[in-house]
């Protein structure tokens, strides 16, 4: 499924466009957006009159499942600290629905550009008690506490009362902090308090927050933690049975 024969899905983008995950094709590009669909609808009881926003919207992966199920009184919003992804949904995605709009936004991040706005101080670009559903996958794994608290603050304004997010982490406890930070592959040696750091040089590139710092933060900004699901990234053994490699967090507006 590519373009040089024509067959490409309309809404998947060239190989070299993807920079978020490593699909061996297209056809596992769509399926692991329809995957992540399943989730929304299974934990976070996504609805198809929903309005959804999608923090860090990337080169389409959840949108493109999203335009087949969200219907005409649903609403879809995304935003992305990488032009070039938000420019392609625009061209593709928001031409043929007019109920899904992406958004850059040219935020300061030492893994991924260099712009001066900093995320901790970027207000989200939505009104007030407008969201049903909001979700990240893959984003708060790349951010500093202090950038992942101002966005809970954030996501806390724009969902409704009730509100639902659900996100992704790498997250652990007292029982996989050893094996977590010492494992020979993908570890998380450097301690900080509440948190672990893949590498001190480069603060942004990979975070791991013990389930209790969590649920400190969320409780700050007035959430409920309905679930952890555990991923299988820290399992000894690969358990790639669990839904997601991170770990899915969800949680309600109070």
């Amino acid at each position: 499924m590519d373009g040089i024969t024509g067959k490409r899905h309309k809404y998947v983008p060239p190989r070299g466009y993807i920079y978020t995950g490593s699909p061996a094709s297209a056809e596992d590009y769509l399926k692991q957006g329809q995957q992540q669909l399943e989730m929304l609808k299974e934990h976070a009881r996504l609805q198809p009159d929903h309005s959804v926003l999608d923090i860090g919207s990337g080169i389409g992966r959840t949108a493109i499942a999203l335009t087949g199920y969200l219907n005409q009184n649903g609403s879809y919003d995304g935003f992305d600290v990488v032009e070039r992804g938000v420019q392609w949904c625009n061209s593709r995605i928001h031409k043929e629905n007019a109920n899904f709009n992406f958004k850059y936004v040219p935020l300061f991040n030492d893994l991924y550009n260099t712009a001066t706005l900093k995320a901790t101080e970027f207000i989200f670009p939505y009104a007030d008690k407008s969201i049903d559903v909001a979700f990240s996958f893959s984003v708060f794994t790349h951010m500093q506490i202090e950038e992942i608290q101002h966005y809970f603050n954030q996501i806390n304004r724009v969902l409704k009362h009730g509100g639902v997010c659900f996100s992704t982490f790498f997250l652990y406890d007292e029982f996989s902090e050893t094996f977590i930070s010492t494992k020979k592959d993908f570890s998380f040696p450097i301690k900080k308090d509440g948190f672990r750091l893949m590498s001190e040089n480069v603060k942004s590139g990979n975070i791991a927050i013990h389930k209790t710092k969590l649920s400190k933060m969320l409780s700050l900004e007035n959430f409920e933690l309905i679930n952890i699901i555990d991923g299988f990234w820290k399992d000894k053994v690969c358990d790639n049975s669990k839904a997601e490699y991170q770990d899915i967090v969800v949680f309600r507006k109070r």
